[in-house]
């Protein structure tokens, strides 16, 4: 049991036709919320009593009210609900919104209601003196008892009332749950609401959030708190209005205070001083009057929310210039145009409508803080108005430069209105925004032959011109985003092949273009099931690397990757439309054309270099898995490339690089495997050594082999000084010299220099030269005339 207290509820259940049984916790003050858990399966106490029992049981029960502490409630409500205290603009703001579409519904049957003020506005005033904000719409309004019931009632919604009394009615209304009026409590300490209904007085509601309201024909004000004085400003209340309810269907005007300067007439009293101030023998114009500058503090109506919700009208309605526009005024970029766009609605499970954009140009700071929180800069509203900025599950990471805004009419809200009640709602949503956004990238990306009504010759022209122009932008877009479609291929795996379809490379048949995977296919050479690549450091570097020298001598193509990610991207991709992804510099290498005569070449190859490939494995046994015949090798002697399951020269290089590499040592790596060349003279004369017992300098001529072919590889050397040391050693007996001759200090006869003469130089023709003090020389200036003479 629950221990000193416990309580049971017995609830029936609908849809299972049977009770459930709830157990809360025991009772203790210091819990503000009862907590319940339902345990499946549980027998019903009840079900021990008799049926006299039972009714004896109904006919003692007392039935009770629950009770609520008002003032706790408030505060909860008011500091524990919202995130931010902004959001109180934008609660009213959708109130005023749905007061002028109630009125708007009205009085299409009833013209008589609007009166004469005809014009459906909200205004917000500000006094920074007073640090007051003031909300007025000249919507439907609240009687006496609206007032009291709907702001007195907590969670009682006027909006969702007026909804379920007109069903059926054309009216698109915001609110649905009755706290949002008391977010204005976020900002305020003392809260005014004047109202007046056409079958009313005019009524004022007040409150400090506390017990209690009043509601009287007395003063109004609405006095914002010390701590959220910031809202008393002009710029913040207008970048508020902007942010949250920049598209709600009524104008929206701010009342704006500004200097302006103002020439006055100067009052008598000064013009009588100015006068006797003034020379007698001045000519005056005693019919012009004085005047003086003053400033001038002036105030205007100014309508914040200009911009319309266009992707709520038909696509056909809408022009390129009004994408455009738009776009700006989303992106707050008066420069550059979108790269593309795509507007449609969405209709099924979620209904949606989106307007999505790809800018020109990729953030600079996007990669800054690639995993951490993840901000996108797609806008989510409900009814045009904004929920959520922020939302992380919108979008895949990958997409985060995109922008574009979200509406629907009937997304499930939390009660802050901030966020959504079902994350599965979210998903789906996401799920279409994605298919939108990739299927806008591949038509970027295709080209169309569309047959065009010319000669064959002018067709095809055209079809070349339109092709090159296609892929030229498509290039500029993978210049941008390249990077982020190459991590969606490694993230998104739901997407993976259509993001491959995307991706563009260098390749070794020409290393200046970028190409596709299918390109690459097209070119294939008949029955080639894989698609050959290495990745580097830069494409100079690959393309002279011996890895792939055989593959190019026989006519192969082999993509290039330079970029750190593109080998991570290879790898989680495994294949391609059936085409096996291909690393030539890792595993044991097979030529595609490997037939019968080949394979019984390279197992003579094998047999005949055995001796030198069993004792050069048990020499280098500390780092190398095995030493094996080339069959890629054209003109260097010997490579190294990684097992199948050990990392690439490039995934080493890059993995070193990292900040939290592990200093362990090339174990963690794995052990490589060696390559040698029977075609080159260097490996044959090897072989002949180690057949006649090999000495101490053959040992070292194959360490540096090794080493040597590491570098050229694309790997490291582990011990760059004992490498240096060979060689050295290698150098001496190149050159005739002992390989262990030590260093021996080089003697040099010094000659003498004569002693420096004290008479002054003297020239050829006898002419002697004097040194002179400048510090004690006097300087006469020399006119032109005497220079010339000298």
């Amino acid at each position: 049991m629950c221990g000193n207290t416990c309580y049971y509820i017995y609830v029936d259940a609908i849809l299972a036709q049977n009770h459930k049984y709830f157990q809360c916790i025991r009772n203790r003050k210091a819990f503000g919320l009862l907590l319940l858990f339902m345990l499946s399966g549980v027998q019903v106490m009840t079900q021990d009593l008799t049926e006299e029992q039972k009714k004896l049981l109904e006919q003692s029960q007392e039935t009770h009210e629950f009770q609520a502490e008002t003032g706790r409630l408030m505060d909860i409500l008011i500091n524990s609900l919202y995130t931010q205290k902004e959001i109180f603009l934008r609660e009213l703001i959708s109130n005023a919104a749905d007061a002028l579409d109630k009125i708007r519904f009205l009085s299409v049957k009833n013209p008589e209601i609007l009166g004469d003020k005809t014009e459906l506005a909200i205004r917000i005033e500000i006094n920074t003196e007073e640090k007051t904000v003031s909300v007025t719409d000249s919507g439907i309004g609240m009687s006496k008892n609206d007032l009291i019931s709907n702001l007195g009632t907590i969670a009682k919604s006027g909006t969702t009332q007026f909804i379920e009394a007109i069903k059926g009615g054309n009216v698109n209304l915001i609110g649905q749950f009755g706290v949002g009026f008391y977010s204005c409590f976020l900002a305020g300490q003392k809260v005014t609401v004047a109202s007046k209904n056409t079958d009313d007085d005019q009524y004022i509601w007040e409150s400090q959030a506390a017990h209690s309201f009043a509601v009287s024909k007395d003063p109004r004000g609405n006095t914002l708190g010390r701590d959220a004085v910031e809202f008393a400003e002009e710029s913040t209340i207008k970048e508020l209005i902007k942010k949250y309810s920049e598209f709600i269907n009524f104008p929206i005007y701010l009342k704006v205070t500004r200097e302006i300067s103002k020439q006055v007439e100067e009052e008598p009293e000064q013009q009588q001083d100015q006068q006797e101030n003034t020379d007698d023998d001045e000519v005056k114009d005693t019919n012009k009057k004085a005047t003086k500058t003053i400033k001038e503090k002036v105030s205007e109506w100014v309508q914040i929310n200009e911009n319309k919700a266009i992707w709520l009208r038909p696509k056909e309605e809408i022009s390129d210039d009004d994408y455009k526009k738009f776009y700006k005024v989303l992106s707050k970029n008066s420069g550059e145009d979108p790269f593309n766009w795509v507007h449609f609605k969405a209709e099924g499970e979620v209904e949606f409508t989106s307007l999505i954009y790809i800018p020109k140009r990729a953030p600079s700071d996007m990669f800054d803080n690639y995993y951490g929180k993840q901000t996108t800069s797609l806008k989510l509203y409900v009814r045009r108005v904004l929920i959520s900025e922020e939302f992380e599950d919108i979008l895949p990471r990958y997409l985060s430069f995109v922008k574009g805004v979200i509406d629907s009419d009937e997304l499930p809200l939390n009660v802050n209105r901030e966020t959504l009640q079902q994350l599965k709602m979210l998903k789906v949503i996401s799920r279409k925004i994605v298919k939108k956004i990739l299927e806008l990238f591949q038509d970027a990306a295709s080209y169309d032959d569309e047959d065009e009504e010319d000669t064959e010759e002018e067709q095809q022209r055209l079809k070349d011109e339109k092709r090159k122009k296609k892929i030229d932008e498509y290039n500029e877009f993978w210049k941008e985003y390249g990077k982020n479609i190459k991590l969606g291929v490694i993230e998104d795996s739901s997407n993976r092949q259509k993001l491959a379809e995307l991706t563009r490379w260098y390749s070794s048949k020409n290393a200046t273009e970028l190409t596709s995977f299918d390109d690459y296919i097209e070119r294939a050479k008949p029955g080639q099931d894989s698609i050959y690549y290495l990745a580097g450091e830069n494409k100079e570097q690959l393309l002279s690397s011996p890895i792939i020298q055989g593959l190019l001598k026989k006519g192969y193509e082999v993509l290039l990757l330079e970029d750190p990610v593109d080998e991570f991207t290879f790898q989680h991709l495994n294949e391609y439309k059936q085409k096996k992804l291909t690393n030539v510099g890792k595993g044991d290498f097979k030529q595609p054309e490997d037939n019968d005569e080949q394979r019984k070449k390279q197992k003579a190859l094998k047999k005949v270099f055995q001796p030198l490939t069993d004792w050069w494995r048990k020499l280098l046994s500390e780092n190398v898995d095995s030493v094996i015949i080339s069959q890629r090798l054209i003109d260097d002697p010997i490579i190294v490339v990684s097992s199948e399951s050990g990392y690439s020269a490039n995934m080493e290089r890059i993995s070193k690089a990292q900040a939290y590499s592990s200093k362990a040592g090339s174990q963690q790596f794995g052990k490589k495997i060696v390559e040698i060349n029977p075609n080159h003279q260097a490996i044959q004369e090897l072989l002949q050594r180690v057949k006649d017992d090999p000495d101490q300098e053959t040992e070292e001529m194959a360490k540096v082999l090794y080493e040597a072919a590491l570098v050229n590889s694309g790997y490291s050397i582990p011990n760059p000084e004992k490498f240096a040391s060979r060689f050295y050693k290698l150098f001496n007996s190149a050159l005739g010299i002992d390989r262990d001759a030590p260093v021996k200090e080089f003697e040099v006869e010094i000659e003498e220099e004569p002693e420096a003469s004290s008479e002054p130089p003297q020239s050829d023709d006898g002419t002697k030269w004097e040194k002179v003090n400048t510090d004690d020389a006097k300087w006469e200036t020399v006119s032109n005339d005497k220079r010339d003479d000298l």
